[in-house]
């Protein structure tokens, strides 16, 4: 799935749209550059899910844990870890359980810890003048993530 997004807020939409038929057990992978709109991408999908409070990158705090109504929402930036590596001993892959729903930003870092069916999320800048152009790109490797993948297919070619 391919989605040019001109603003923040068709971003935060389809963020949404997702949240709207994420399921329990799902890990999200969000790739892109500094300043592509990972973390603005999860402040939409945090906000759809119920969440209250501010969604910051827990760049220096590696997780950000979340209740919503339905299941605990982990918000990991592993960028800090670099590509040294670093996350064999810090238990990272307890977050990807099947109660639970995780978006890793600078998943290349800990690719030994991550399941194999992820929902992938690649987001891009499309200039580098002051405007918010992004394309975002989704796809899935798994059984579950392919079958949200349909759902967001369905619910986004509907609602946008």
């Amino acid at each position: 799935m391919k989605v040019i997004s001109n603003s923040v807020e068709t971003t935060q939409k389809l963020a949404e749209d997702l949240a709207a038929v994420i399921l329990p057990g799902t890990t999200i992978l969000l790739n892109g550059e500094l300043g592509a709109g990972k973390t603005t991408f999860t402040q939409g999908f945090a906000r759809a899910l119920g969440i209250k409070r501010p969604v910051k990158s827990p760049t220096f705090t590696l997780v950000r844990e979340y209740q919503t109504d339905q299941f605990m929402l982990y918000h990991l930036d592993v960028y800090r870890l670099g590509e040294e590596g670093g996350a064999e001993d810090l238990g990272l892959s307890e977050y990807f359980n099947a109660d639970s729903v995780a978006l890793v930003e600078w998943s290349q870092f800990i690719q030994a810890d991550l399941p194999q069916a992820v929902l992938v999320i690649d987001l891009a800048r499309l200039d580098q003048g002051e405007t918010d152009q992004r394309e975002i790109n989704i796809h899935a490797v798994g059984a579950q993530p392919t079958k949200i993948l349909m759902d967001l297919e369905q619910r986004y070619g509907t609602s946008n």
